[in-house]
This record gives C-alpha cells, sequence and structure tokens, in this order.
C-alpha cells in the first residue's frame, strides 16, 4: 500500500478481517501495526465491515495498557462520522486531561481531526482542552500544551475577537512548552498582522521581544523571525531580532545556522543597511561546508556589501556554483541581478561571471534565470546593450533548450538593428536556421526578417539567406520565410518606383502588414481570446471587428507585482509571437462561466449596453456577522450597476424580499433608476441583489459616497424540517433593517487596467501636450515601495515597462524613480501618465515623497480627473 500498489475490495476486506484478529495479540508491536493498518485501509473498505471493529476499539480505548488507548482513540478518529462521535464523546473529553501525555496527546489530535467532521461537537471540549493546557496534571508535557493550544486556536479561529483574547490571556500566563510558544508567536503574528496598531500591539511586540531572552533556541529563533517579518516594521525595531540571529550564526548545529542565514537573507531583501553588522560571521560562512548555508551566506552578502568587496566576493562564488543544486544557482544569480543595478559601474564584470555561467552545465531554470537577469541589466542599463546582446549570442551557440533560443533570437531581432553594426548579428542568427529545431529555425527566420525590414543595406544580403529556407521541410519555416520575402521584395518595389523618398528606413509600402508581424499586440493573447469571446456573445456580427471595437479585457498584473514570479516579462511575452504558438490561456468554457456573463441574462441590464470593466469585490460587514455582504460595482458608459452578494449564516431564518437601500448626499452626478432584490434567501446561500444607478454624462467625475443599509423580511424556519413559518412571496414574516459599511465610487473605478497603445513611449508622443497636466506632491510614504504601490492604488493604472518594481539602488535616498503607467478610462480615453518619486528628509529628519506627476489623454476633462487622484 505504501508503495502505491492498489488492492480490489475483495482483497481489502480479507485482509482486513485478517488483521483484526491481532486485537488477541498481547505484542505491542503487532497492535501498533494493526491499527496503523486499519487507518490506512479505513477509506477503501465498505463502512458496514469498518464499524464492526468499532466496539473492539471502543474496549481498547477503555483498557488499562495506555498505549492501547491512545492508538485506539487516533484509529476512532479516523473511521467514525458525526452520527457515532456521541457514542463516543464522553470517553474523549476525559481522554483529553488523562495523566499519561500519551493519550493526552491522541485525544487532543483526534479533535483537531473531528473538527471538519462534526465542529459543534468538539467545540464542547473547550473547558477540558483549556484544563489541558494550563494544568500540570499531565506533568506540563510540551506535546500535550502544544495540541491542546493548536485545537483551542481552531475552535476559535473564526471568531477574531475570541482568538485576540486568547492570545492576550496566553501573554500574561506564557506556557511552559516551547513548542506551545511557538505556536503561540506564530497567532500573534497573525494578529499584529491584521491590525499593527490595534490596542493590544504593544504588548504583544513586547511579548516577542521577552521570547529573544528564552532559554531555549526554537523559540528564540521563531521570535526573532516573527519580528523581522511584522508588516512596515522599521530597522530599529528588528535590531534586538538581528543580534539575536548573529549569533546564531556562530553555533555548531547546522539546522541553527541555516534558519538564521534563512532569515537574514530574507531581511536583506527589504532592510539591508540592518544586517551589516552580520558580515564578518556571514563570510566565515562561505566556508561552510553545508553549501545550503555558504549559498545563503554569499548571496545575503552581495546585497550588503560594498563596492570594494564585490571582486572578491565573485571570485568566491565562482569556486562552489558546481557543487550546489540548481535551486540555490539561481538565488545567486538573483543576488548578481541585483547588484549589477545598484552598482552599474561594475556591470561589465558582474555580466561576463554571468556569462561564464550560462556556459557551464545546468537545468532549464538556472539558464532561464541568468537569461533574463542579462536582458534586464540590458534593459535598465543601456550601455550594457551591446555587450549583453553578444553574450546571449554566444549563449545560443550551444543551447540545447529550444525555449530559450526562441527567446535570444526574438530579442536580437529587436535590439540588433539599433546597434552601431547590425550585420554582426546575421551569422549568429542564420547559424540557428541551419543547425537547430523547427521552432527555432522559424524565430530565426523572423528575426533575419526584422533586420531586413529595419537596415535597409542588409536587405539584398537577408533575402539571398531567406530564399534558401523556402525549400525548409517544416511548414511552419516556409511560410514565415515565403511571407518574409513577400514584404521585403514589396518594399524594395515600392522604394524603386518612389523618386521622393530618400530615407527608406521607415518607409511602408502599400498595403505593408509588417507592422501587425513585427511590432506588439495591444493586448496579451490571453486577453484577446477572452475579449473575442465577449464580442462574440455580445456584439452585433455585422460590425466591423478591429481592436477598437473589442471590449476591454483587464490584464492579470500580478507578476508585476512580484517580480520574483517573472523577473523578465518581457522576454516571457515576446517568446510566445517568436515560437508562434498559442500561450496558456483559459478554455472557452472557463470564459463562458465568468460571473459578470450572468448580467446580460438580467434584462434591465442587458439594456444598459457593452459592460465597460468590474471592480474587485468589497466586503461591507465583517466575516463574522450575521449576513455577509460584498459588493462588486459594474461600470458602464453611462450606468452603474453595484452587484451585491448576499449570504444568510444563520440557520433558524429564511430571508425574503432582499435588497440593499443607498442613499447618497450627491444626487447631481448618481440618479438610482432600477433595484433588483433577491425573493428568497435561505440558509448558507449566497445570491445577488442589484441596483443600477445613471451617471449624468454633463457633471465630472468626481468620488461619491453612498450610505448602505440591507432590507429584508425575516421567516422562521423549523431547524428539523427546514421549512419556513409563513409565505414566502412577501406577505409573511417581520421587516429588519441592517446596516452595512459606507460605498464609495471613485474615479479609479472608471480605469481600466490596459494598454491600447502598444509601446509606452510611442503612445506618449502620439497623445501629445495639448491635454497634458503637470503636478507635483508631497506624500507621506516613508519608503519608496510604499509609494509606488499607493500612486497605483489613487489611479487604479497598470505599470508599464517594468516600472512598477522598484530596483535596490532607488530604495532609500537614491535617485527618482520613474513610473509609467497606462490605462483606459471609460469611453475608451486612453490615458498615460509619467511619474518621478523621490525620498527626502526634512529637517526634523523624518522621510517623506515627493511626486512628479504629468497625465496625458485625449480628453482635457479626464487628464484633470485623473491628476486630482492624488491625496
Amino acid at each position: 500500500l505504501t508503495q502505491g500498489e492498489t488492492f480490489t475490495s475483495n482483497e481489502v476486506t480479507d485482509v482486513f478481517f485478517g488483521v483484526t484478529k491481532l486485537f488477541q495479540s498481547k505484542d505491542h508491536n503487532l497492535r501498533r501495526m494493526m491499527y496503523l493498518f486499519i487507518k490506512e485501509v479505513a477509506e477503501a473498505t465498505n463502512p458496514d465491515d469498518v464499524i464492526i471493529v468499532t466496539s473492539s476499539l471502543t474496549k481498547d480505548m477503555n483498557s488499562s495498557e495506555d498505549l492501547y488507548r491512545a492508538n485506539s482513540i487516533r484509529v476512532l478518529a479516523r473511521i467514525i462520522d458525526a452520527a457515532m462521535l456521541g457514542a463516543i464523546e464522553r470517553y474523549l473529553k476525559q481522554a483529553i486531561n488523562d495523566k499519561n501525555p500519551i493519550v493526552a496527546s491522541s485525544a487532543l489530535v483526534s479533535g483537531y481531526s473531528l473538527y471538519y467532521v462534526s465542529p459543534e461537537v468538539v467545540k464542547r471540549w473547550q473547558n477540558e482542552v483549556n484544563e489541558a493546557l494550563n494544568s500540570s496534571n499531565n506533568g506540563g508535557n510540551d506535546m500535550v500544551q502544544y495540541h491542546a493550544l493548536a485545537l483551542l486556536y481552531q475552535c476559535k479561529c473564526h471568531d477574531r475577537l475570541a482568538v485576540t483574547k486568547l492570545v492576550s490571556q496566553l501573554i500574561k500566563s506564557t506556557p511552559k512548552s516551547p513548542l506551545a510558544i511557538c505556536l503561540l508567536i506564530r497567532y500573534a503574528v497573525k494578529m499584529l498582522n491584521g491590525d499593527l496598531n490595534a490596542a493590544n500591539a504593544k504588548s504583544t511586540y513586547q511579548f516577542l521581544e521577552s521570547c529573544l531572552r528564552n532559554r531555549n533556541e526554537i523559540v528564540i529563533y521563531e521570535a526573532a523571525r516573527a519580528i523581522c517579518n511584522l508588516p512596515s516594521i522599521e530597522i530599529n525595531d528588528i535590531s534586538s531580532a538581528v543580534t539575536v540571529l548573529q549569533l546564531s550564526l556562530s553555533s555548531p548545529k547546522s539546522t541553527l545556522r541555516y534558519g538564521a542565514m534563512k532569515a537574514l537573507s530574507e531581511i536583506a531583501s527589504r532592510h539591508p543597511l540592518a544586517i551589516v553588522k552580520c558580515n564578518e560571521e556571514m563570510e566565515i560562512l562561505i566556508t561552510d561546508p553545508n553549501r545550503s548555508i555558504a549559498t545563503l551566506a554569499i548571496t545575503t552578502l552581495l546585497k550588503t556589501g560594498t563596492e570594494g568587496s564585490i571582486d572578491r566576493l565573485m571570485k568566491q562564488i565562482s569556486t562552489f556554483m558546481g557543487d550546489i543544486a540548481d535551486e540555490f544557482k539561481v538565488i545567486v544569480v538573483d543576488a548578481i541581478r541585483e547588484l549589477c543595478l545598484r552598482y552599474p559601474q561594475k556591470n561589465r564584470m558582474l555580466v561576463g561571471y554571468l556569462a561564464t555561467f550560462l556556459r557551464e552545465e545546468g537545468g532549464f531554470e538556472f539558464k532561464k534565470a541568468i537569461a533574463d537577469s542579462i536582458v534586464e541589466v540590458m534593459n535598465s542599463i543601456p550601455d550594457t546593450k551591446e555587450n549583453c546582446l553578444f553574450h546571449l549570442c554566444d549563449f545560443i551557440e550551444d543551447c540545447e533548450f529550444a525555449a530559450l533560443s526562441t527567446q535570444i533570437l526574438h530579442l536580437i531581432g529587436s535590439i540588433g538593428p539599433f546597434t552601431s553594426a547590425p550585420s554582426r548579428y546575421i551569422r549568429y542568427i542564420y547559424n540557428r536556421v541551419i543547425l537547430e529545431s523547427a521552432s527555432v529555425r522559424a524565430a530565426a527566420v523572423s528575426s533575419l526578417t526584422k533586420f531586413a525590414m529595419k537596415v535597409p543595406s542588409l536587405r539584398s544580403s537577408v533575402i539571398v539567406l531567406l530564399k534558401r529556407s523556402l525549400s525548409d521541410e517544416d511548414n511552419e519555416v516556409r511560410d514565415r520565410a515565403t511571407l518574409s520575402l513577400y514584404m521585403i521584395q514589396s518594399i524594395e518595389t515600392s522604394v524603386e518606383n518612389s523618386t521622393e523618398n530618400e530615407d527608406d528606413s521607415n518607409f511602408a509600402a502599400p498595403n505593408d502588414i509588417s507592422p501587425m508581424l513585427f511590432e506588439p499586440l495591444p493586448m496579451s493573447f490571453d486577453s484577446l481570446e477572452k475579449a473575442l469571446d465577449l464580442y462574440s456573445m455580445n456584439e452585433s456580427p455585422n460590425q466591423p471587428l478591429v481592436f477598437t471595437s473589442l471590449p476591454i479585457v483587464e490584464e492579470d498584473i500580478t507578476s508585476s507585482k512580484n517580480p520574483k514570479m517573472n523577473p523578465n516579462p518581457r522576454l516571457e511575452e515576446n517568446s510566445k509571437m517568436a515560437v508562434g504558438q498559442n500561450a496558456s490561456i483559459p478554455s472557452s468554457s472557463s470564459m463562458n462561466s465568468d460571473p459578470t456573463n450572468d448580467l446580460y441574462k438580467i434584462p434591465e441590464i442587458a439594456s444598459l449596453g457593452r459592460l465597460f470593466r468590474s471592480t474587485s469585490s468589497i466586503a461591507l460587514t465583517e466575516n463574522e456577522t450575521e449576513y455577509l455582504v460584498h459588493c462588486v460595482k459594474h461600470i458602464f458608459d453611462s450606468h452603474v450597476v453595484f452587484d451585491f452578494s448576499i449570504n444568510n449564516t444563520i440557520p433558524d431564518q429564511m430571508l425574503v424580499q432582499v435588497e440593499v437601500v443607498l442613499e447618497s448626499q450627491d444626487d447631481e452626478l448618481y440618479k438610482i433608476i432600477s433595484t433588483i432584490p433577491i425573493p428568497l434567501l435561505k440558509y448558507g446561500k449566497k445570491e445577488h441583489c442589484y441596483v443600477i444607478l445613471e451617471r449624468d454624462l454633463g457633471c465630472q467625475i468626481e468620488s461619491s459616497t453612498f450610505s448602505c443599509e440591507l432590507h429584508f423580511k425575516v421567516l422562521d424556519v423549523d431547524p428539523s424540517t427546514g421549512e419556513p413559518d409563513g409565505e414566502v412571496d412577501g406577505t409573511d414574516g417581520f421587516p429588519e433593517e441592517y446596516p452595512l459599511e459606507q460605498l464609495e465610487i471613485s474615479p479609479p473605478d472608471y480605469m481600466a487596467k490596459v494598454n491600447n497603445l502598444g509601446d509606452f513611449r510611442r503612445g506618449w508622443e502620439q497623445l501629445g501636450t495639448d491635454f497634458e497636466v503637470v503636478e507635483k506632491f508631497a506624500l507621506q510614504f516613508r519608503r519608496l515601495e510604499e509609494a509606488v504601490s499607493g500612486v497605483l492604488d489613487f489611479l487604479g493604472m497598470q505599470a508599464c515597462d517594468g516600472t512598477g518594481v522598484v530596483q535596490p539602488r532607488n530604495e532609500v535616498l537614491g535617485p527618482p524613480h520613474t513610473l509609467h503607467l497606462c490605462g483606459v478610462f471609460v469611453g475608451n480615453i486612453p490615458v498615460l501618465v509619467r511619474a518621478q518619486l523621490g525620498m527626502t528628509k526634512t529637517e526634523e529628519e523624518t522621510i517623506g515623497c515627493i511626486l512628479k506627476i504629468a497625465v496625458r489623454s485625449n480628453d482635457p476633462d479626464v487628464s484633470r480627473t485623473i491628476a486630482d487622484c492624488i491625496h
């Protein structure tokens, strides 16, 4: 069974009953194996057969032998259901406070498992669990206190106030068990993550600091790591935790050294100056026999070291790169990439090391990380462009990964024509046409075509090379070569016939299709498929199909917010175009299940026209309240639809005629024209009601706040039958009103996070300065990353060209960070924003942020509205 073999039902039954005969055995090892076997095969055995052993297990649970009692409790928790739990509940509650810690722990762990079977029954054990947590009857056993705290938290985790009270009580009387203290530290951190400014936050932080002085190493490490990972914590507040971790670096235990080194590495990414005092200990760990520790030490030193120490550290890195796994090599590569961006003057030496690693043995993820790092350095430091490009050209000469070759070939075709000597790259590209697989040959043909289109002096030579691909064995390669030759020869013919055009590098032939092939699409393939799907469902097929007529589909910008997930999204996206294959996109069935498509099934909403965008869901109630209400704002050209999802969590109530009543102080901009209530809302069900607002197109869009109140009628329900006490048509029941949080609609709600102008710089020039708005603001952010995130939230726009990620050199008091933003305002009005954010110190030594922003669009009112969103 443990090796993956499966038994037939007859085999399982025969073996099961054969094993259960061991209940009569007195051998402890055989009995333990029998209990283990019953747990393993219980799910594959007929439930009627499993019930047969329940009586034997219950007998063992009352045995005088502690080993039998503990194991039988664990087995019973795996095989019984909610109906059978009541028969043995009394025995389990007694076992929780048993003198033997093995029996007590078994009962507590069983309670944790049974909580998912019957939570109401397990919640009745809280008095016994509390006694086990605080009692010395079991000798204050570490595992008993640990399991008791875990079960107690599980029973209260859905009640934030109860959790806060539990943590506060245990902070005042800390358990003796180190494992329980570690668990308490994690619960305390969860509470602080929820609200760092809570009334009991100070006492909780003092508890974490006191744990740094505990005698147990695991408690000290857990507390130090917890303090360092608190949100928005300052450098001065983590100094004590860093000192403790610094001492752990000299521990003889490799596990403690690794844990401390890993925690310091995470701190270095956010507060590199805080761990500079640990550099001496970390340099010693470079020679640690454990290569994982050595890798973390040297990558952390790269984050905290000075420019003068780079050469020495890089020499040490090269000595052990061949001895570590690829996952650690990727960490080293990321550290070198950050170092290149922090010290641009060292880029030639650092890129040289990356190029050396490219030529060494390694898997796809390792080589891809290096290629992405070189491309990011090339984009961030323009002076390195040609040097980096030659390193990538050398790499594809002996690259075993077709995906990387196609990415790099596409990059060469995009950048190579604009270098000082474009002809030098032709040899590298054409070698791929001769020697590589079909997908790489196709990418090489496209790359050659770009050189011919952009560099007139190379056209005749490229035509000769492309003609050789006309007889290629692959259809894709032949088709690309044929199309490329047609485009190049069309331009050549047009130039020869034109006597007025002197510079034909940007000359476009009649019916030129090259922009469609070589310029990036204004949207990703994922968004294009979804937009076409929506267009086919909601538009007339007689309308012309152009990009501007497609519905707005917002991009998934998760990767841009987390650069580690995709260090170079541009290279990734370009590779899909180069290979000539579709990206991994959701199926049409998943698109058709989009909740927004249900709107068009409602006649009142379907008549409003095309949906422009939908906002993310906003909670209007706490998670612990009787009724859970969330709202999504659906934006149309001249209307707004509030989509309220309502969940009834009271078992003995049924709600009828459920609606949300809105009141606004600003009646000029919005007018409520219709409300669509929920006819019937049963317990545990989630239904939707809608409020439709009409927007005055003559008024400028401003922030408006609505007070919300939930109105409904309540019918009592018989818990045994589930039938309501009255008619569900709204004639019976007593009316109720339930207050909700206020709901705000602001200009960012009308902004879709898309870019329909393609390249930002070209789009910026196209919009011009006619309706440009330039402003300067002083913001209260204390970190540059927080300022960038805040500006994105204020404007509701999407960062372009990777500018949403703050590079290490911009973190603290460095040069201003440039931010490029794009979006489409309601009415399909493109909006671009160029901003500069810089940190500065005031006379009081507090850090502030200066924002300079320029907004461009086709509408002066829209430009002013977006600029006024900063507050």
